[in-house]
């Protein structure tokens, strides 16, 4: 139910409280209906007090807030509220919950069934309308085109985020108190989307949940771990978020999504919370050798412990649907990249020793690969003297991103000049074209608009 304040009741009662003071004369409805009128002492008429009541709560007109309030009545608490005004964003949230389903999340899996819908595209659209709460994709579609103007409280308290307007931010949450808990499309509430400090403690202040899931699962933690936000991750644990909840399948904790990307700062904050999940990947990013040491033995026998808790693999629906295996020979595979791309070279040879495959393409790149995204030079280096092949083919990123792409492709294409170097003194041959664009490596720097890359990548090719 929407707040008392924001029911149809108490608005056409304002409307007729405004109507009669200003019928009197009263000085405050003169001053209230001044903002909106040119002649604020000309009788106001019952629609010209309910444009007034309008206007004071930011809609244009009378009609869109009664159609606001009676879709907050008719959804209740999970009503998702429109943010963004193009459609090309529901309809990539509509895929990534289709793909999130598909993942067995369990939150996501949950919506399709409450709605009664298939898990298809189709299925994920009307499910992201009914959760808008209209009826169908082409009504979404209207009410987004008109959003900009709609006077939509979550939307203007978005677009107040976004543009670090703090102010304006906490005047729209003092009118609208609903708006700390609301959630906005794929279940994402405001403080799913902050991403400072300020935006943080303000939105905490005003009541926001701090370990509020959206429907993948995904915490503001999680979002702090996804973007290598230490600073964040400290206050949001200060706060009592807890570092043990999974996003995107089983073991995608906040830990296991800063691991996947290599990130180093935000891990050391999140270990103060606890070592979730404990398998073989996680002590292979974290450099923990003696956990490593107890799971694979030296004759190379993976325990069980090593390959637990391994659903999630893809952090958002842009990489390709797979399933772990419980393979160990893939298990310690995978805890090779996880190591290669944070840069944890102890771990590298230890894994190795123990009978990880160099040239593994577990799940969408190498351990070089990785290593080489993430530009970590003595990852590459500790790899290529164990005898990993610097021009090895591999597969990176979404499908329609890399295949049979190199490690001086992925260098290249993000930019990281001191991998490049790296891979180039090592033996990468700049002449290889991959797979999928049959490009070579200068071709991935421009792509990756990095000018002085291409450039040098180029002198080399013709060398």
């Amino acid at each position: 139910m929407p707040p008392a304040a924001l029911t149809l009741d108490a608005l056409h009662r304002q409307a007729r409280e405004l109507e009669r003071a200003h019928r009197r004369g009263d000085a405050g409805a003169l001053a209230r209906v001044a903002p909106f009128r040119p002649d604020p002492a000309k009788p106001l008429k019952d629609a010209g007090a309910l444009l007034v009541v309008a206007r004071e709560h930011g809609f244009p007109t009378w009609v869109k807030l009664q159609a606001y309030v009676e879709r907050l009545d008719l959804g209740g608490e999970g009503l998702e509220h429109a943010f963004h005004d193009d459609m090309e964003y529901y309809e990539g949230r509509a895929d990534g919950l289709l793909a999130s389903a598909i993942d067995r999340t369990p939150s996501a899996e949950a919506i399709f069934e409450g709605e009664r819908v298939e898990m298809t595209p189709q299925g994920a659209r009307v499910v992201v309308a009914q959760r808008h709460g209209f009826a169908s994709w082409s009504a979404l579609r209207r009410h987004v085109e008109g959003l900009a103007e709609s006077g939509e409280p979550f939307a203007r308290a978005y677009r107040a985020l976004e543009d670090g307007r703090h102010d304006d931010l906490a005047a729209l949450l003092a009118q609208f108190p609903e708006l700390a808990t609301a959630r906005g499309t794929n279940g994402n509430a405001l403080i799913n989307m902050a991403g400072d400090a300020a935006t943080i403690t303000l939105l905490l202040d005003a009541g926001a949940h701090v370990a509020h899931p959206n429907a993948h699962g995904w915490t503001p933690l999680h979002q702090a771990a996804y973007g290598d936000r230490a600073d964040l991750a400290r206050l949001l644990l200060d706060a009592g978020a807890p570092a043990d909840v999974s996003g995107r399948g089983a073991g995608g904790t906040p830990l296991v999504v800063a691991l996947f990307w290599g990130h180093r700062a935000v891990v050391e904050v999140l270990l103060t919370a606890g070592r979730a999940p404990d398998n073989l990947r996680v002590a292979a990013g974290t450099g923990d050798l003696a956990t490593i040491d107890a799971m694979v033995s030296a004759d190379g026998v993976v325990s069980e412990a090593a390959g637990a808790l391994r659903s999630f693999y893809r952090p958002h629906g842009g990489f390709p649907a797979w399933t772990p295996a419980d393979d160990p020979q893939e298990i310690v595979d995978e805890a090779l990249s996880w190591a290669a791309r944070a840069d944890r070279v102890e771990a590298l040879a230890l894994l190795v020793e123990r009978g990880a495959q160099l040239d593994a393409d577990v799940y969408r790149g190498t351990a070089l690969t990785w290593a080489a995204a993430q530009g970590r030079v003595a990852a590459i280096a500790q790899l290529i003297a164990l005898g990993a092949d610097v021009n090895a083919r591999a597969s990176f990123g979404g499908p329609a991103h890399g295949e049979g792409v190199t490690a001086l492709h992925i260098a290249a294409q993000a930019g990281q000049t001191a991998a490049v170097e790296a891979l180039l003194a090592a033996g990468a041959d700049p002449t290889l074209r991959d797979t999928l664009y049959d490009g070579p490596a200068s071709g991935w720097a421009e792509q990756g608009h990095h000018a002085a890359l291409a450039a040098l990548l180029r002198d080399r090719e013709s060398a």
